[in-house]
């Protein structure tokens, strides 16, 4: 049963992109889906980073995967069959291909259009502007952009969201990573509410730098006792109820703290 919260959906195909790597782009795809399914969501996850995925890895199904996207595109299986079920939500995973020259922009919105039943389609696009990117985001509706409160992230978030402009996206949002309380507090980094509006976008998440998520992301999970573990639970509520509210450290900076 659906958690009060939220409100009845039709299905949603949301692309969670970055442009520059190693933002926690994957993380925060894998952290949300799980938020949304634990919520009573049906969510299916779609890895598009063909070559280089690392959502099996992210989410520990890797030791289990029958099949893949090339496998369904082959027609060995259909696309429901290659879905691999989450160990710690109800959600299922669609393992990405090893070969892209089968991968089509049409063949991929193809696949990602035949998840009607559920609710959510998440798709953990690869990191970079070039052909992988246009095809993940061809497939989606709604786009979010990760990014981080260094200078370089930044600049790469802003190259993204100007690209996306050129797509028919129903919405576009932005999650600020990794983000430090005390450093913003004295001025060192870069605040969320800053960075939305030198991007013209409006954050949606702002998740707090964790240890324990590089701690137990080799096991699959972060545990619910992680600091960011209640951020990513506003995150899941924002994109659930189609909301942009947000905490911003300085004004909330407790929130943040261990118990």
């Amino acid at each position: 049963m659906r958690t009060s919260v939220f409100y009845y959906i039709s299905m949603r195909k949301i692309v969670i992109t970055s442009g520059k790597g190693g933002v926690g782009k994957t993380t925060v795809t894998a952290t949300l889906g799980r938020k949304l399914a634990q919520s009573g969501f049906r969510v299916v996850l779609v890895d598009g980073d063909v070559g280089l995925n690392n959502l099996d890895v992210v989410t520990s199904i890797e030791r289990r995967v029958v099949y893949d996207m090339s496998d369904v595109l082959a027609g060995k299986c259909r696309a429901f069959q290659a879905l691999v079920a989450d160990t710690q939500s109800p959600m299922r995973i669609l393992p990405s291909s090893k070969d892209s020259t089968a991968l089509t922009t049409q063949a991929f919105r193809g696949i990602v259009d035949g998840f009607s039943d559920f609710d959510f389609v998440i798709i953990d696009c690869p990191a970079g502007i070039e052909h992988g990117f246009h095809r993940a985001v061809s497939a989606a509706d709604e786009a979010i952009v990760v990014t981080t409160p260094s200078a370089s992230a930044i600049r790469d978030a802003d190259k993204v969201i100007g690209l996306l402009a050129g797509y028919r996206l129903t919405d576009v949002s932005l999650v600020v990573n990794r983000v430090r309380a005390d450093m913003v507090m004295r001025g060192e980094m870069i605040g969320a509410s800053e960075i939305g509006a030198l991007l013209h976008t409006p954050p949606i998440g702002v998740i707090p730098e964790d240890d324990m998520i590089t701690l137990y992301q080799q096991l699959g999970s972060v545990p619910a006792a992680a600091v960011s573990d209640r951020f990513f639970e506003l995150l899941a509520q924002n994109v659930a109820n189609g909301t942009k509210s947000f905490t911003d450290v300085r004004a909330k900076r407790r929130l943040f703290r261990r118990r």
